[in-house]
């Protein structure tokens, strides 16, 4: 079973957060917000927060740009997950990754089946990893991104996590680049 051992030290991650809406604003983003309170309650520093409309190309720019970005260890976009034409969300992420997280939808999907019963099967949070930054995108309600965090992101940016989790891997997610 999973646990945090307290005799390690934490380490706090950088992570960006990004909201896909076409029609929110900065003091009306709840799901932002709840992802803002939640990266800045466990101790990690929100290292950008943006607002973008559902359109792929600018997602995936974003994102792109994120990953670049040294500074970012890792991006939690929410909205845009859904099933309807707008929502390209998933489309822009898979464009960025260069590997996906394949059981971090499946989780998702677990623990929303605890909370909101086969209405989970329309969403279709994912996670993956670019350029040595992790990326999840997260459906755009303050009850998912509240599930979505406490319940997995908590404890896998957590390093003290164990049996394992994704903090003790940084040093390993970009390896293919380096010169052998």
């Amino acid at each position: 079973m999973s646990r945090i051992d307290e005799s390690m030290e934490f380490i706090p991650v950088r992570i960006a957060v990004l909201t896909v809406s076409d029609t929110r604003l900065l003091d009306q983003d709840r799901s932002g917000q709840t992802l803002v309170d939640r990266i800045e309650g466990a101790g990690h520093t929100v290292a950008a927060r943006q607002i973008l409309p559902d359109e792929r190309d600018q997602i995936a720019a974003q994102l792109r740009a994120w990953c670049a970005d040294p500074e970012i260890d890792v991006v939690i976009s929410t909205g845009g997950t859904g099933l309807t034409g707008r929502d390209v969300t998933v489309e822009a992420h898979r464009d960025v990754y260069e590997k996906e997280i394949d059981a971090f939808g499946t989780v998702f999907t677990i623990v929303s089946m605890n909370k909101i019963g086969t209405s989970a099967v329309q969403s279709r949070a994912t996670g993956g990893v670019a350029n040595g930054t992790y990326l999840f995108a997260l459906p755009g309600s303050p009850g998912a991104c509240k599930d979505a965090w406490d319940e997995i992101l908590a404890k896998q940016l957590d390093y003290r996590h164990r049996p394992c989790n994704f903090v003790e891997i940084f040093p390993r997610l970009d390896e293919h680049h380096r010169r052998k």
